[in-house]
C-alpha cells in the first residue's frame, strides 16, 4: 500500500499537496493528520465526499510499503500514529517539499525547490502531464498557494507560484469560495486571547527591527490562533510578533510568529525549536518550557543576529570623502563634481559637524559666496545611523526626514561611512530577487 501524508496542524498547502499527490499517484491513499487548522477542517467537512481522505488510525501500517511525504521533511512534524514507519528499513519514501535541504527524512526520491508553496511543485507537474482538474481541485490548490505566499506578496513568492495560480484560474478556481475558507473565524474566544496578548505585549528594538513578544493562556483547544497573531502584528505595527500560548493542561506552549518583509526569518527560528514555517510565518510546540524561557530563547536568537545577516556597515561606502567647516564652497563643489557625489560630510577633528548637499548650493546668489566657508551653508542638524543597525532602519530614517544619505558614525561621532538611498534600494531589490533561491518558503 502507498499512502500520502503531511505535517500536523495541516494548513491549506499541506491539504492541497496531499490531494495533488493523489492525482499524480492515483493508486496512493491520501491520509490527513488528526490536528488540522480550523479553516482547513471546514473545507474538508464541506468537500468530504469528493476528496476521499483517510485518517491515520484507519491505516494498517504493516501493509504500507511506500510513503509519500508532502510539505515537510521532518519526522517530528508527521502524524504521531505514523511514527512507527520511521523504523522501517524496507519502506520506500518519496518527498515533495518547498524547504530544500532541511529535515531528517531520508527519502529514496525527492523533488524540492525554493517556492512559495509545495503545491506549486505539484501543479507544475500536473501541468506537464496534462492531468484533468476540477474547479474544486483548482480552488483548493489556489488556496494552498495564496495562504503560503500571503496572497502572492511574501518575499518567497516566485514566478512559478504566479504561473501555477494563473493556470488554476484557467481551470475555474473560485476566488469567492477560496476567500471564504482562507478567512479564519474570529469569535469571542479569539477576541479574548487577542485582548490578553495586547495587554501582555512587550515591544523591543533589536538590530534595528521592532519586535513584539506577547503571551496568552489557553485552557482548551482554540482554533484560529494564527489569525490572532496576525491581527496582533497589525495592531502593534511591529516588524515581527511572537505569540506564546501557555497550555497548562498539556504542559506545553504553542509558539506562533508572524513577520513582515522587514522582519527576521521566522522559519529559521522555528526549525531550531523543532517546528516549521517560512520566512514570514511559522510555529512550534514546546513541551516542558514556560513562556519566560521561550521568550528568552527568542531574544537570544534575535540578538545573535541569526535573523539579520546584513547591517549598515555591509552596505555603506568607505572611506568617506569629507571637507572641513572652514573649506571654501568652491573647493567643496569641485570635490562633489570630481567624486560624483550629491552630498558630502563636514568633519572637524574627526567629528561630524554637518553635511553639505547639492541643494545647499542653491543658497548661493553671488559668485563671491563661493569663497565663503562651508560652515555658512552646511546643514548642522545631521541625521545619522550606527554601523550595526539594519538597512530597514536606515530606509525609515530617509523616508521620515526626506534625505538621500546617512553618515554612519562609530561611537556617535566618528564617521566611518556613508549610506545612500541608492545603497538601500539596491539591497532591498537584490534581497527580494535572491529570496527566491536563498530563502526557505
Amino acid at each position: 500500500m502507498q499512502i500520502i501524508s503531511t505535517h500536523r496542524n495541516t494548513d491549506f498547502d499541506g491539504l492541497a499537496s496531499i490531494v495533488a499527490a493523489a492525482i499524480l499517484y492515483p493508486n496512493a491513499l491520501p491520509v490527513v493528520p488528526q490536528s488540522i487548522n480550523s479553516n482547513v477542517k471546514a473545507f474538508i467537512s464541506v468537500h468530504k465526499d469528493i476528496l476521499e481522505l483517510a485518517r491515520a488510525e484507519e491505516i494498517d501500517l504493516a501493509s504500507v510499503t511506500s510513503l509519500i511525504v508532502v510539505d515537510t521533511n521532518s519526522w517530528y512534524r508527521l502524524e504521531g500514529l505514523l511514527q512507527p514507519l520511521r523504523e522501517r528499513d524496507d519502506l520506500e519514501i518519496l518527498l515533495w517539499d518547498h524547504h530544500p535541504g532541511m529535515g531528517d527524512i531520508a527519502s529514496h526520491w525527492q523533488l524540492t525547490d525554493y517556492l512559495g508553496a509545495t503545491v506549486t511543485l505539484m501543479v507544475r507537474r500536473i501541468m506537464e502531464q496534462d492531468k484533468p482538474l476540477s474547479p474544486i481541485h483548482a480552488t483548493l490548490f489556489l488556496a494552498g498557494i495564496y495562504e503560503d505566499t500571503g496572497n502572492l506578496t511574501f518575499p518567497a513568492t516566485t514566478v512559478h507560484d504566479l504561473r501555477a495560480a494563473a493556470f488554476l484560474m484557467e481551470k475555474k478556481a473560485n476566488l469567492s469560495v477560496m476567500n471564504s475558507f482562507l478567512r479564519q473565524s474570529f469569535g469571542q474566544k479569539q477576541k479574548d486571547i487577542l485582548f490578553e496578548m495586547l495587554k501582555n505585549s512587550k515591544r523591543l528594538k533589536i538590530n534595528g527591527c521592532n519586535i513584539g513578544i506577547t503571551s496568552g493562556r489557553v485552557k482548551e483547544y482554540v482554533g484560529g490562533l494564527s489569525a490572532v497573531v496576525q491581527m496582533c502584528l497589525d495592531i502593534l505595527n511591529t516588524d515581527a510578533v511572537f505569540g506564546i500560548f501557555d497550555d497548562h493542561n498539556q504542559d506545553k506552549c504553542i509558539l506562533i510568529a508572524r513577520s513582515t518583509t522587514h522582519g527576521p526569518d521566522i522559519g529559521a527560528l522555528m526549525r531550531q525549536l523543532g517546528g516549521g514555517g517560512h520566512t514570514g510565518a511559522g510555529s512550534a510546540v514546546l513541551k516542558g518550557m514556560g513562556p519566560e524561557e521561550i521568550a528568552e530563547k527568542i531574544l537570544n536568537w534575535l540578538r545573535g543576529e541569526n535573523g539579520y545577516t546584513i547591517q549598515v556597515r555591509d552596505l555603506m561606502s568607505s572611506p568617506v570623502y569629507a571637507v572641513g567647516p572652514q573649506s571654501p564652497m568652491k573647493d567643496a563643489a569641485l570635490l562633489l563634481r570630481e567624486k560624483g557625489c550629491t552630498g558630502i560630510p563636514v568633519v572637524e577633528n574627526d567629528t561630524l559637524v554637518g553635511i553639505l548637499s547639492r541643494r545647499d548650493f542653491k543658497k548661493i546668489r553671488k559668485e563671491k559666496q563661493l569663497s565663503a566657508p562651508v560652515r555658512a551653508f552646511m546643514t548642522s542638524e545631521v541625521k545619522w545611523i550606527n554601523p550595526w543597525q539594519s538597512p530597514v532602519e536606515a530606509a525609515r530614517l530617509m523616508v521620515k526626514h526626506d534625505i538621500g544619505r546617512l553618515p554612519v558614525l562609530e561611537k556617535g561621532r566618528i564617521i566611518i561611512g556613508i549610506l545612500t538611498r541608492s545603497d538601500c534600494m539596491k539591497y532591498f531589490y537584490h534581497q527580494l530577487h535572491h529570496s527566491k533561491t536563498d530563502e526557505i518558503a
